[in-house]
């Protein structure tokens, strides 16, 4: 029997885990692609718990970068990157419900070299910035390209990192804002999170009639932090099975896996993201796994985990994590 059976997605989702019918976003049929998360576009598809939905994505710079000899300054136009496919309606999401979405698959496409990586000028955790000001020149700007295919990433000829797709940016719309796709927050949004990959579910708020779903900005692999600011983007084919929990609120975003569960803070500076998921951990505890949040606290001082996501956005992402078998069921 698969974990996922026994998923929080399963038990409490209008499909129970159940795939129901089949979608398909191509770059045709998404025609614009989408920069900001908020309620002022008409949604590209509209779709029923269950719904098991394909999308094409792109790279963080829609593919505009394709050589080495690019300049990344001359050629992108901040703060219009990372676009997002969708949005997605799903029937019957109201304010106060739960999207949970399963991360099926993550395929690579496009032509080779199909991976970007570069160095921008004031962007990065270890250079200046605009809110890190300092007098110190910036980098020189540097673009790497790169062969991905589902066997790695050829670095150069003595290293090839493992194929770990996740998708970057993923998240629900604010119920009035329209915030950046290059920012984490509440709704979810550009975290950066390694374990937003396959075989992951991803609980999201719904703060807006429909959820309005956008995905995009996959990246091929990425270590903790993402340190220079980009990972290995890569267009993908990404499919994702889609179910609507009602009666179940969350804050911020969660996730589990066969093995865990995640909740996730995005703040600066960094330690208050760490808090905000910890508190949210231990209060999750608590309401579904009987702990009394003061035992919650003491435990995860000796058993929980942190995942950095990025620390470059003009938010921080923390991922804070308890193995399942730690919990009480």
């Amino acid at each position: 029997m698969s974990w996922l059976e026994n998923s929080i997605m399963s038990r409490k989702g209008l499909a129970k885990g159940q795939a129901g019918e089949t979608y398909a976003i191509t770059e045709a049929s998404q025609g614009k692609y989408h920069y900001v998360y908020g309620p002022y576009v008409d949604p590209v598809l509209t779709v029923d718990p269950g719904a098991v939905v394909s999308a094409e994505t792109h790279d963080a710079f829609e593919g505009q970068i394709k050589s080495e000899t690019d300049k990344p300054s001359e050629i992108l136009n901040f703060p219009y990157l990372n676009p997002q496919n969708g949005p997605i309606f799903v029937n019957g999401a109201e304010k106060g419900d739960t999207l949970a979405v399963y991360i099926k698959s993550i395929v690579p496409r496009g032509p080779q070299p199909r991976g970007t990586t570069v160095i921008m000028p004031e962007f990065g955790g270890l250079v200046p910035t605009h809110d890190t000001a300092m007098i110190s020149p910036a980098l020189p700007e540097r673009v790497k390209k790169l062969h991905i295919d589902e066997n790695g990433t050829k670095w150069n000829d003595k290293i090839t990192l493992p194929y770990e797709p996740f998708i970057g940016t993923i998240g629900t719309s604010p119920e009035i804002e329209a915030i950046t796709a290059l920012q984490p927050d509440y709704f979810g949004g550009n975290m950066d999170l390694p374990d937003v990959g396959v075989g992951a579910v991803i609980y999201l708020p719904v703060n807006i009639k429909g959820g309005l779903l956008y995905l995009g900005d996959c990246h091929a692999a990425q270590g903790d932090g993402e340190l220079c600011g980009v990972a290995i983007e890569h267009p993908t084919v990404t499919t994702l099975q889609i179910d609507l929990i009602k009666g179940w609120s969350v804050k911020i975003p969660r996730l589990e896996t066969k093995d865990f569960i995640m909740s996730i803070g995005a703040s600066r500076p960094l330690e208050d993201a760490a808090r905000m998921a910890y508190r949210d951990l231990i209060r999750w505890m608590a309401a579904d796994y009987g702990f009394e949040e003061i035992d919650a606290y003491m435990l995860l001082t000796q058993c929980g985990r942190v995942r950095l996501g990025n620390m470059v956005d003009p938010k921080y992402t923390m991922g804070a994590s308890i193995k399942k078998s730690f919990l009480t069921p």
